[in-house]
């Protein structure tokens, strides 16, 4: 009897061994927190792939001249991206001293590492430009033989749908707004959820009704070991944080 509720017990805790505590760790906007890097710079996607973390996320923008650059913010100073012309935005220096990043030098430093790349598509405000970064992007994913290393990320609807309709089958699309159920992201196409840790506080069903429906589930972004922690004990399959090292630490112990 006792061997049988022993054999029990160890079969309950592969089973939950299996479905909690092995997130993978996201690098939000590269691995800037250290020391001669900084957000979406070639540098910090370099120092992503150096600590052997699953990928690092990054941020792209469609120029009014039609040049796609990495850039996490709307606007540089005065001036928004989508309409402004590449060669002012070039100028502009990132806190390491980099220049601003094509897409293209951004893709060919990640040829040459192993890190999957963690592609957001900004929610541009013309959707026939954010239409055309679409199209634009995937071609530069070729060109540079990525399609197979890459998720993607958006907060546009319209973004995500021409995604699923455009990029080779299979290929990874998530949903960052928050506001689709399980349900129906799955109904759309995507390979799941991609929420800030506060919409699965207020819903703490839908990481169960997304993992039943064969859904990953992503969250966002989490720095302090607190919420770290809470993330882990969740069962997320990943967590996009700007402390990779801290929470890669963690899940080694």
């Amino acid at each position: 009897m006792r061997k049988a509720i022993f054999s029990a017990l160890v079969m309950l805790a592969m089973t939950l061994g299996a479905n909690a505590g092995n997130p993978k760790v996201v690098a939000h906007r590269g691995y800037w927190t250290t020391e001669g890097s900084a957000q979406n710079s070639i540098r910090s996607l370099v120092k992503a792939d150096s600590i052997g973390i699953y990928g690092s996320e990054f941020d792209v923008w469609l120029t009014s001249d039609d040049h796609l650059v990495v850039f996490h913010d709307a606007k540089i100073g005065d001036m928004v991206i989508e309409d402004t012309p590449f060669a002012k935005i070039r100028a502009h220096k990132l806190a390491n001293g980099e220049c601003v990043p094509t897409l293209d030098e951004y893709l060919k430093a990640a040829t040459k590492l192993k890190t999957r790349l963690v592609f957001e598509l900004k929610s541009h405000k013309n959707k026939a430009q954010e239409s055309k970064a679409v199209d634009m992007l995937l071609k530069a994913m070729e060109k540079h033989k990525l399609t197979k290393r890459v998720d993607y990320i958006t907060f546009s609807l319209p973004g995500m749908v021409r995604l699923l309709q455009k990029a080779p089958k299979g290929t990874p699309v998530y949903y960052l707004a928050g506001n689709l159920s399980p349900e129906d992201a799955k109904e759309m196409g995507c390979e799941g959820l991609d929420y800030s840790m506060g919409v699965f506080r207020k819903h703490p069903d839908y990481l169960e009704r997304s993992h039943k429906l064969g859904l990953k589930v992503n969250v966002w972004t989490v720095d302090s070991r607190e919420d770290l922690q809470w993330c882990i004990d969740q069962g997320f399959d990943f967590i996009t944080t700007n402390e990779p090292v801290l929470l890669r630490d963690m899940l080694k112990k």
